[in-house]
């Protein structure tokens, strides 16, 4: 089997992303003492992030893109958008986890600060790599490396991080309108989530309607789904009225990591995130439409 090795500015920029996460992942382990879930999924998203890269990497090295049982214009650019991603959220949650008043031994505390700057190279390596794969105007592309399809991740990483926070604790059990709340963001996660497994499988010409049209009219029936949550979420979690609490809590300064409250207001955050982000891809797929006609 031959080995196909060209220098690139993509390949240098996957193999600095790949040594990166390998150094974060080692250095935290190594002397990191972490501890609890959060540690754990610091440690998921550079080992991850690592695995995927490498994995790119050798079917590119070996060219094995025709025999991948996807769609190679669309995996590498989606797992780099994913890893930057996911990168991004493990430098935010492990300093506030892991160095925010931290009280031990000072190397720890040395290694808890390679890991996150190592975290930080390689969300940028990533997002350099998602620069120089995304596609330019003119240019013949999968649907994941169009503005569109990049909007698709992150809407479902946003939705994802949304659903740890609302389910660690529960926070949606107390009322109806927040349970409602709930499944517009269990609803169209797995829509956006199916339309990103559709284009990595090239299945998107087996639907029995015109892809565009749907990728518009779902991107519609989001944006008002998202648009109701981000205003009903807020409503009955900090006016009092409604039996919320519009002033944070004393307790949550000697918290570690965020409280209850903390994680309500994650959650209007992201939803608001979200909203914006189905709105600008209502933008882009409804200029998709007018230009398939």
């Amino acid at each position: 089997m031959a080995i196909v090795l060209k220098s690139s500015p993509l390949l240098w920029t996957r193999l600095a992303a790949l040594i990166f996460t390998c150094v974060a992942f080692s250095v935290a382990v190594h002397g990191g003492r972490l501890y609890h879930g959060t540690g754990d999924f610091c440690l998921f998203c550079w080992t991850f992030s690592f695995a995927g890269t490498l994995l790119v990497i050798l079917v590119e090295l070996f060219g094995l893109q025709t025999r991948a049982p996807v769609s190679w214009k669309n995996f590498p650019i989606t797992f780099a958008c994913y890893a930057a991603l996911l990168c991004l959220s493990a430098l935010i949650i492990f300093p506030l986890y892991f160095l925010k008043g931290s009280q031990g031994p000072s190397e720890v505390r040395d290694y808890r600060i390679v890991a996150t700057v190592f975290s930080f190279l390689a969300a940028v390596a990533y997002i350099s790599e998602v620069s120089i794969s995304k596609a330019r105007p003119g240019e013949v592309a999968g649907y994941m490396a169009t503005a569109p399809g990049l909007l698709k991740v992150c809407e479902t990483f946003v939705a994802c991080i949304i659903f740890v926070f609302i389910t660690d604790p529960v926070l949606y059990d107390r009322h109806d309108a927040l349970k409602y709340c709930m499944a517009v963001y269990c609803i169209c996660f797995i829509l956006s989530a199916a339309i990103i497994l559709l284009c990595i499988g090239e299945c998107t010409g087996c639907l029995p309607f015109p892809f565009a049209r749907f990728l518009s009219s779902y991107a519609m029936l989001a944006v008002i789904l998202y648009l109701s949550a981000t205003i009903i979420w807020p409503i009955f979690n900090f006016d009092p009225k409604n039996g919320g609490i519009n002033k944070r809590p004393y307790t949550c300064a000697n918290a570690m990591g965020l409280c209850v409250w903390d994680k309500l207001m994650a959650v209007a955050v992201l939803s608001g995130v979200n909203f914006i982000l189905y709105l600008i891809d209502l933008i882009y797929s409804t200029r998709l439409v007018f230009i398939s006609a």
